[in-house]
């Protein structure tokens, strides 16, 4: 085999090494950029309170909240609430950095109920997207 040849292909493999590198080290951040909602759908609504946010999504009869906080940095009590009229809610609730959820239900076409908590704020909405 020529020396160029030789020189070539562990010029390539090198090449694609720092590529593969490059990617795995941006992926990350790429993918939390993304991943601040983590609710598929069209936002719907958002429920502001003193500590923080509840983001309501909606697709295809399925419903997803996230509460998010207004500072995040150390871990706190965080709790995300979603439930259908006649189901039993789906809560995920825990102490957390960046966020609550995201809780997701089949609502269908019922009207749902949404509860989201930071700390000592809290919010709670009453029966909606009827």
């Amino acid at each position: 085999m020529d020396c160029g040849v030789l020189r070539r292909r562990l010029a390539l493999a090198l090449a694609l090494v720092t590529a593969s590198g490059l990617l795995a080290l941006l992926a990350p951040a790429s993918a939390q950029a993304a991943d601040a909602s983590s609710c598929a759908g069209r936002k719907v609504r958002t429920l502001s309170f003193t500590t923080g946010s509840v983001q309501i999504y909606k697709r295809r009869g399925f419903v997803c909240a996230v509460t998010l906080p207004k500072n995040p940095g150390p871990k706190r009590h965080m709790m995300v609430s979603v439930q259908a009229r006649g189901l039993r809610p789906v809560v995920d609730d825990g102490r957390y950095t960046r966020r609550a959820g995201p809780v997701t239900v089949h609502a269908g076409h019922r009207c749902v109920r949404v509860k989201g908590q930071v700390g000592g704020g809290s919010v709670a909405t009453g029966w909606i997207l009827c």
